[in-house]
């Protein structure tokens, strides 16, 4: 009777685990299921403020050979072609409205949307008159803002993604590399919209750089389809992946440079190649300005380099030393020094290591997850 009694609560010690670990794993498929139907509500898509730096009055658009590109402005529609004899037309400010130039047409709305004949992305050529001239592969929305016109790019999450990691990184990236820097940037677009009143994202490194999407074959295509979906996550949760061009040998937390904290706590990690090879800068600066800066005080260097420059003050990590009525800035490192390192993540690919292994390095305590619909 004894060793029945004892059988029997074996049995049900043994359901109990059962049940406990379906629990767990249903709760852990929950989780994931969340991410998914987020990324599902979400579309996986990027909608990205484009060429806003030049606060832009005038917009040039123009067909690529093989795509038709339709403009909508209201109820008048004008289609853009190679092979027709109309593929270009200018875009204007006029107070609140836009006005659209092509050919005999000159069209008055409140706002502009091209795209493809369905509606759906097409590659097509934008230029600033004069200043600037850029190709993507997105829909557009251009719009009066209150003193210039606003261009808002919304562009498929792979299509953004191959587009910054070719702008971010320098041409001799190793592949492995390219692949951690497509997860990091990913999770920046998945996890870090709202960033802008008008869009999520703009294309300066306030937000990521974003140029041209890459030839389709290329090493940067490549790292991105291999990685395709993937995101970082904490604590079951994705986040916006923080990088920087070159460490000081060694990454910040958000609260040592005197930033609010993050979803992510970013432990500080050492970077063997940023330590043994620092990028050194020196500048020199008003003693006006540097009154209001102070080293490891991120907030206060971004005030100054958005008035001054970005190159002016590299990093937060310098000395300081008066000269007259200038102050002598020596430092290390490019940009915030904030999760991966840009020249630490490519030293270590060059060494053998996998994108794996540098996310891990970078983002300690962090996982993988794959977004709705690229698994």
């Amino acid at each position: 009777m004894r060793g029945g009694i004892i059988g029997f609560a074996r049995i049900c010690t043994q359901l109990a685990a059962v049940v406990l670990l379906t629990l767990l794993t249903i709760q852990d498929q929950e989780v994931v299921c969340a991410q998914r139907v987020a990324a599902d509500e979400l579309g996986v898509m990027a909608r990205i403020g484009v060429l806003g730096l030049f606060h832009p009055r005038e917009f040039r658009i123009s067909a690529t050979a093989g795509h038709a590109l339709v403009l909508r402005a209201g109820t008048r529609t004008v289609v853009l072609e190679n092979s027709s004899g109309l593929d270009s037309a200018n875009i204007q400010r006029s107070d609140a409205d836009v006005l659209v130039l092509s050919g005999q047409n000159i069209i008055r709305a409140p706002a502009v949307a091209v795209s493809g004949r369905n509606g759906e992305p097409v590659d097509f050529l934008l230029a600033i008159p004069g200043k600037i001239t850029r190709r993507y592969h997105c829909t557009l929305e251009i719009k009066s803002d209150s003193a210039s016109l606003v261009a808002i790019a919304t562009m498929d999450m792979e299509t953004a993604v191959a587009s910054i990691v070719a702008a971010e990184s320098a041409p001799d990236t190793p592949v492995e590399a390219l692949k951690a820097q497509s997860i990091a940037t990913r999770s920046y677009l998945f996890a870090g919209r709202g960033r802008h009143r008008k869009f999520d994202f703009c294309d300066t490194t306030h937000c990521q750089l974003l140029r041209e999407p890459p030839l389709r074959g290329s090493i940067v295509s490549q790292a991105v389809a291999d990685t395709r979906g993937l995101v970082l996550s904490y604590r079951s949760r994705a986040f916006a992946a923080m990088y920087t061009r070159s460490c000081s040998g060694r990454t910040r937390t958000a609260q040592q440079l005197g930033l609010s904290p993050a979803e992510y706590p970013y432990y500080p990690v050492e970077c063997a190649f940023c330590r043994s090879h620092p990028s050194r800068w020196t500048t020199r600066i008003s003693a006006k300005d540097a009154a209001e800066l102070r080293s490891s005080d991120e907030s206060s260097r971004l005030n100054l380099v958005r008035r001054l420059g970005w190159n002016v003050v590299p990093s937060n990590d310098f000395v300081s030393v008066r000269n007259g009525d200038e102050v002598v800035l020596q430092g290390t490192g490019r940009g915030h020094g904030i999760g991966l390192c840009q020249s630490g993540s490519s030293a270590m690919a060059k060494a053998g290591a996998s994108f794996r292994e540098i996310l891990d390095h970078y983002y300690p305590n962090t996982t993988l997850i794959v977004l709705a619909g690229h698994s």
